[in-house]
């Protein structure tokens, strides 16, 4: 039992990246790509944008997302317990 909430409180904690596809205001079919979590990063959005366009690369049109806390506000020098909303919206190329 112990187990499986352990496994529970990690897949709890960490995320993975999606990408759907939206349309701007122009017509523009662009993906959205969502990497928010404790166990992303901004370099995970990108990443997925990347993989997500094929390599042909991508333009950014907006990011969203928390900013992070500075130094005096952390705890033990860590950030902890705040959820890390990130997304950014790419138009492959």
């Amino acid at each position: 039992m112990n187990k499986i909430l352990a496994l529970i409180a990690v897949l709890a904690l960490t995320g993975c990246t999606t990408a759907s596809d939206t349309y701007l205001n122009n017509g523009e079919q662009g993906l959205t790509i969502d990497c928010s979590g404790e166990a992303n990063s901004w370099a995970s959005c990108y990443e997925k944008a990347e993989a997500s366009c094929a390599g042909t690369g991508y333009r950014i049109v907006g990011t969203e997302g928390t900013p992070s806390l500075k130094e005096s506000d952390k705890t033990l020098g860590a950030d902890v317990g705040n959820f890390k909303g990130r997304s950014v919206v790419v138009v492959c190329k």
